[in-house]
């Protein structure tokens, strides 16, 4: 399966030095699925999209310091470019802000949380169980970094991954489309050092509870597995139509 990876941020260059850029991130994490996957990248953050959506077979996006509701060019650009891949049953999966992007995009509201921060690890409960979510299991813990959640859901969704702080951690939007809100790509390195970074805007107490969470184990082997699943069950199913 061919993979389009629309990043979507940088790095802070303070921290590229030890983490690298996304690009290296998803790179490592993609490593480990059981599947082989050849990966273009494509800097959707600097204006570069696609010029065709079947140059991939599946997309994927990273997630971003910005908000959707932010109103850059390269927002609404990556915006018409989901709504393509919705339309043409394209197979995709959005990361932390691509997940809320594409919920955004097909109807749903994003807004920040009166919750505040959600840093750390965050421990969901399965609520639905779909065939590609293979290896089963009944929870799932992930790194999270975010303010802004999905409030209201888009027409044909479905609920996967849900918490009390994050009630809509990962859905389904018909049968081609995921969006997760963690970072399977974060190390608990990377999200102890991002959150450092970001000690002025997180409170106190919450910068804390997020660096105590990180000594919990995380399942991001597991949640690539089902989203490669996914990407690919969808693949062969077009290539099959």
């Amino acid at each position: 399966m061919k993979l389009g990876m629309l990043i979507c941020d940088h790095v802070q260059q303070v921290l590229q030095p030890e983490f690298g850029d996304y690009k290296r991130m998803f790179g490592q994490l993609l490593e480990h699925s059981s599947v082989p996957i050849e990966v273009e990248y494509f800097y959707a953050i600097d204006g570069e999209l696609p010029e065709n959506i079947d140059v991939c077979d599946a997309y994927m996006t990273s997630g971003s310091k910005w908000s959707v509701n932010d109103d850059f060019q390269w927002i609404r650009d990556l915006e018409r470019f989901i709504k393509q891949l919705y339309d043409a049953k394209k197979g995709f999966v959005g990361i932390c802000f691509g997940h809320q992007l594409l919920a955004k995009t097909l109807g749903g509201k994003v807004e920040q949380s009166d919750k505040g921060w959600g840093i750390g690890v965050s421990k969901s409960k399965v609520v639905s169980n779909q065939d590609w979510m293979n290896p089963s299991q009944s929870n799932l813990n992930i790194v999270v970094s975010h303010q802004d959640q999905v409030t209201q859901l888009p027409v044909d969704s479905q609920i996967l991954l849900s918490n009390s702080f994050c009630p809509y951690g990962m859905i389904q939007i018909g049968e081609h489309f995921v969006g997760l809100q963690g970072h399977p790509e974060f190390t608990h390195e990377y999200s102890r050092a991002l959150m450092h970074t970001r000690k002025d805007s997180i409170p106190p107490q919450r910068l804390k509870d997020g660096e105590a969470s990180l000594q919990l184990k995380t399942d991001e082997i597991i949640a690539v597995e089902w989203l490669v699943n996914f990407l690919v069950k969808n693949a062969d199913k077009n290539r099959t139509t």
